[in-house]
């Protein structure tokens, strides 16, 4: 794990002591969290396609023929 100084405001800084101390936790803890909340919103983003796995969706309910037209009907809605 990585060492870091950051500067807060100390509003900020006393509101995670405060929540901290109720819950349970250290400060400390509760920062590496929401550091890791927001790199994984914001920083990491969304998996690739290559990383989901495949769902079944039950049964083909009709092949497709070369006529359909499977843009129109999703732009359609």
């Amino acid at each position: 794990m990585k060492t870091i100084t950051i500067n807060v405001s100390e509003t900020v800084y006393r509101d995670f002591q405060s929540y901290a101390k109720s819950s349970d936790r250290t400060t400390s803890e509760l920062i590496r969290e929401a550091m890791e909340l927001y790199w994984r919103a914001r920083i990491r983003g969304r998996p690739s396609l290559r990383e989901h796995k495949p769902v079944s969706l039950g049964k083909v309910l009709r092949p497709f023929s070369p006529e359909d037209d499977l843009l129109g009907e999703m732009l359609d809605g």
